[in-house]
């Protein structure tokens, strides 16, 4: 589990990178948000590579301007990341989403699906969420294609896994060629159970 200024990636995904923004998920003393501001949330999306730094620059001067649509904005964000947290850990133990989250997200999905286009660019055609470059919620739209994208491929949701490591709760797709990892990161959740496994096997 990274601290909130490292923006560990590891979940192979842009929609498990986006609902592991909670450091410590599943624990009630450690857990930490880290989308705790609108510039926070676009702090992240240069990180992961869904805004440029001149982008970001625009979204932050209109939401200086609009603050209370920011804030709607950082909502609606946290909102659908923690729709998809608990549609996803859902896949991850082999159950089904529930019916009120999987409406929830296609709510979202009605919402932004608006703005998709077909564009031309030179010879080739290709879909792409046609937005104004100061629309606040700019960086959802590209999150949420991600998860639609990993939802709809039915032979690979059994690579959705959650990290073992308790009380990590982050979510992961494994590109492993066995299917065989268990871990957020090995050197993070992986390292410390094998610590407390060494130390349980010197007792």
């Amino acid at each position: 589990m990274s601290e909130i200024n490292s923006y560990m990636m590891v979940g192979e995904r842009l929609c498990m990178d986006f609902i592991n923004t909670v450091s410590w998920r599943e624990s009630t003393e450690k857990r930490r948000d880290w989308f705790t501001s609108y510039s926070k949330l676009v702090d992240w999306s240069i990180h992961s590579e869904l805004l440029t730094a001149s982008q970001a620059q625009i979204l932050l001067a209109e939401a200086g301007k609009n603050p209370s649509q920011a804030e709607e904005t950082l909502k609606h964000a946290i909102e659908l990341r923690e729709v998809m947290y608990r549609m996803f850990k859902s896949i991850s133990k082999k159950t089904s989403p529930n019916e009120r989250d999987l409406a929830s997200f296609n709510d979202y999905v009605s919402h932004f699906y608006r703005s998709l286009q077909v564009i031309q660019d030179e010879d080739q055609f290709t879909l792409k969420f046609n937005q104004p470059e100061k629309n606040l919620d700019s960086m959802l739209p590209p999150i949420l294609q991600s998860a639609v994208d990993l939802l709809v491929l039915k032979n690979e949701l059994e690579r959705v896994k959650q990290c073992e490591g308790d009380p990590c709760g982050w979510l992961f797709f494994d590109t492993s060629r066995n299917k065989s990892r268990r871990w957020c990161s090995m050197a993070d959740c992986g390292n410390r159970a094998k610590v407390r496994r060494f130390y349980q096997k010197e007792k």
